[in-house]
């Protein structure tokens, strides 16, 4: 087996990986992201028993029990760029022996779900409702550094929003990637399902307008009335469709879950978006627990 350079994979003194800081007997199978550091400690509150506690930087990761169920919550940051520093040591974690700096010959599939903020782009979505997104539509360029395969509907979806947008036509390159179907399934009751957009940026990037003209003004109407059969963009953010896109080249489980915090058409804010997350975190914890 081909070896991985020290300068390709770091493992710190404790031989833990980089920028995580946590080593593979730390890590569970059942993984749930948060974009806040702050957060994590919010999700951990709820587990039974914490057996560790791992930090570096703005990345915190606690792993515990609900029952008999083993999960660790780990704070990613915000934005696709650090997605892609979690999703592969998480990978690494999971699938590389250390000791070698192999690929292991039996892989883990690993099961991660984002629990993050978003805004909505249709008005029935309601601020402090919640949203599991069915793909992930990236307006960033994250996975065009990566070999990715579409389905065919997956295909079919970007080529009616390339059209819809003409985003291309100004060097913007849409890509995306659907969620896990099995962990899909789960999460029906009390969600709303949709395509969620993933912007590099929250500002000018998702319409916002301050002191910056827009290269694309009318971003906010063209999400909003983009149909492609049953198909119909929910809510945007900065994180899905690279852990959609990662997730799906490396095998793994995943889905992304957002409270509704604002609603971009109905111009309205949460009056208490720490309840509504607090909600979704226990809602999730909740049928998580309870998955095999």
């Amino acid at each position: 087996m081909l070896r991985i350079a020290e300068s390709e994979l770091i493992i710190n003194d404790r031989g833990a990986v980089y920028h995580l800081n946590v080593k593979p007997e730390e890590l569970a199978s059942t993984i749930i992201t948060v974009g806040d550091p702050g957060r994590v400690s919010e999700v951990s509150k709820h587990f039974d028993k914490i057996e560790g506690k791992y930090e570096h930087r703005e990345f915190i990761t606690h792993t515990g029990t609900i029952g008999h169920k083993r999960l660790s919550v780990v704070s990613t940051g915000i934005g696709p760029d650090n997605i892609d520093i979690v999703f592969n040591e998480l990978d690494a974690l999971a699938n590389i022996d250390f000791s070698t700096r192999t690929i292991k010959s039996a892989l883990t599939k690993l099961t991660i779900v984002r629990m993050g903020t978003s805004g909505a782009l249709q008005a029935d979505i309601p601020v402090d409702s919640f949203v599991a997104s069915t793909h992930g539509l990236g307006v960033d360029n994250l996975l065009h550094f990566y070999k990715q395969q579409n389905n065919e509907e997956e295909l079919q979806i970007l080529n009616a929003f390339g059209a819809h947008t003409q985003l291309s036509s100004n060097g913007v390159n849409p890509y995306m990637a659907s969620a896990s179907a099995s962990v899909l399934k789960e999460f029906v009751e009390g969600f709303y399902h949709g395509i969620t957009v993933t912007c590099p940026g929250f500002y000018g990037p998702q319409g916002r307008i301050l002191r910056l003209p827009l290269q694309y003004p009318n971003l906010i109407s063209q999400l909003t009335s983009f149909r492609f059969g049953n198909h119909r963009i929910t809510n945007f953010e900065m994180e899905t469709s690279a852990m959609y896109g990662l997730g799906k080249i490396l095998n793994h489980n995943c889905l992304s879950l957002s409270a509704i915090v604002a609603n971009r058409v109905q111009h309205s804010f949460s009056k208490d978006g720490g309840k509504a997350v607090e909600s979704l975190i226990v809602k999730s914890l909740e049928i998580l627990s309870g998955m095999q």
